[in-house]
């Protein structure tokens, strides 16, 4: 469908036209009628997919009748993050060019000059406020909001908002919102939590889900099994023989975001890094360089994986294997956005192999394994413990079928897993050292593993006495 199939008024269409919006995405073909006609709608779509769009054109358009009143707030946006209330508010810019409707983002980490910007924005009754929760809740505290008259509440990324910990401020922010309101809920997932959440705010809701959590048809995915050690020679290999622009690396912890991003500057890659130590004024001046190409790659946690506005990311490297199937779905959505191409690639150490083979069977393909370069050493083998086919145990323990294996309980069977440790000398029954284990052996090594052994062997005969309560003192 074209946008020009539904009955915008005027303004809008002559805002389309300019930003050269023609054809619908399928969550905005979707979702544009029922939001025009009013409503409540959950949107269940991946980020990428035109979600943005899809709920401000209604508000938009019907703010445009000039049926609400002109000195109040007559829509509230939520957002997770100051990234994605600024992308959301640089889209209604666009939008309103052609409309008297006017808009304020509210978030937090500015200066004193933005915070009065927001307040005067506010007191004037801008017509959409795009806010974070906690920034709104303190402005709600403050008494510097009324928000009684609010006709549209939406939540965007909301799965994002409850993973952060937001729910009793959206609840506390929806307290605040006339009844009588049309409610829109956009997510990524739908978990318990967001079906709670959709129960307590919307009103027999028109619930429209795409495809969940699949990768873009454009996105070329590989996998290293590398070493911890082998990764950063892996960055200079792949870059030995392509250009380093348009690259955002993703990283779990804000440390080492820091400790990467010195590290591969030090190799000459022109980089800035992004993470929650960083001012929002250092944050926005990461962005401009990035998108104004001064720099080549961001270092970054997963801050920049949903909300920002970017189409050209040509790479997406994971250093480390995300622990959520849906952070990595989110991460290498960066790439192959609007229709483009792009590549993600991650890397897989020994400790994150059970991981990964998670997420490839959330996705339902296995990812091809690049060759490790040869000069960087021998790689480890790719030996996740969670497999596909007859006996996989899954995330719960559940085997394929979904029914569960029970364990054996008692002395004996677990007294045999204890002595096959002790045969191979305190590694897992059946899983041989590795070579760089068995190269570092000593002697010591083994006069230390008879002297646990006969320590062991000294306390066979010992049983603890039972506990008051009826219960052992110590569970096999």
């Amino acid at each position: 469908m074209y946008f020009t199939d539904f009955d915008f008024e005027d303004e809008v269409l002559d805002a389309l036209d300019a930003m050269r919006f023609e054809k619908c995405t399928p969550i905005q073909e979707q979702t544009l009628q029922p939001l025009m006609e009013g409503r409540d709608l959950i949107g269940v779509a991946q980020t990428g997919t035109g979600k943005t769009a899809a709920y401000l054109l209604p508000v938009l358009n019907r703010l445009c009748t000039g049926e609400y009143p002109e000195d109040a707030i007559n829509c509230v946006i939520m957002a997770p993050t100051r990234e994605l209330a600024q992308q959301i508010d640089r889209q209604l810019e666009g939008f309103t060019y052609f409309m008297q409707v006017s808009s304020v983002a509210v978030y937090g980490g500015n200066d004193g000059q933005r915070y009065e910007q927001e307040l005067r924005g506010m007191a004037r009754g801008a017509d959409i406020i795009v806010a974070t929760p906690g920034r709104l809740i303190s402005h709600i505290t403050l008494g510097n909001i009324d928000l009684s008259k609010v006709s549209f509440f939406i939540l965007d990324e909301a799965d994002r908002m409850l993973d952060m910990g937001f729910y009793n401020d959206i609840m506390t922010i929806a307290k605040q919102l006339p009844k009588e309101r049309q409610t829109m809920l956009f997510s990524a997932t739908m978990p318990e939590e967001i079906r709670k959440l959709a129960s307590d705010l919307l009103t027999d809701p028109l619930q429209v889900t795409l495809a969940l959590a699949k990768p873009a048809d454009g996105i070329t995915q590989q996998a290293y099994i590398c070493h911890e050690g082998q990764k950063l020679g892996i960055i200079n290999h792949i870059f030995d023989n392509e250009s380093s622009e348009r690259v955002i690396l993703f990283a779990s912890r804000k440390t080492k975001v820091k400790e990467i991003a010195r590290t591969i500057r030090k190799h000459g890659f022109n980089v800035g890094e992004m993470h929650s130590d960083l001012s929002q004024s250092e944050r926005d001046e990461i962005m401009f360089q990035y998108k104004s190409r001064k720099i080549d790659m961001i270092v970054a946690t997963d801050i920049l994986a949903r909300g920002i506005d970017i189409d050209d990311i040509r790479i997406v490297i994971n250093y480390d294997v995300p622990r959520d199937c849906d952070d990595y779905i989110h991460r290498i959505g960066r790439t192959a956005r609007a229709g483009t191409k792009g590549r993600a690639i991650t890397f897989v150490s020994e400790e994150d192999q059970d991981y990964f083979k998670r997420i490839e069977d959330f996705i339902e393909q296995d990812v091809p394994k690049m060759e490790v370069p040869a000069s960087l050493g021998e790689a480890p083998a790719y030996e996740p413990k969670t497999k596909k086919g007859k006996g996989a145990r899954g995330r719960n323990g559940h085997g394929k079928d979904g029914n569960t294996k029970p364990r054996r309980k008692g002395n004996g069977a677990n007294r045999n897993s204890r002595k096959k440790q002790n045969n191979n000398g305190g590694k897992a029954a059946g899983k041989p050292a590795t070579a760089s284990q068995q190269a570092t052996a000593t002697p010591q090594d083994a006069a230390n593993g008879e002297a646990k052994k006969k320590k062991r062997n000294n306390r066979r005969h010992y049983r603890r006495p039972k506990r008051e309560n009826g219960g052992e003192g110590k569970k096999e």
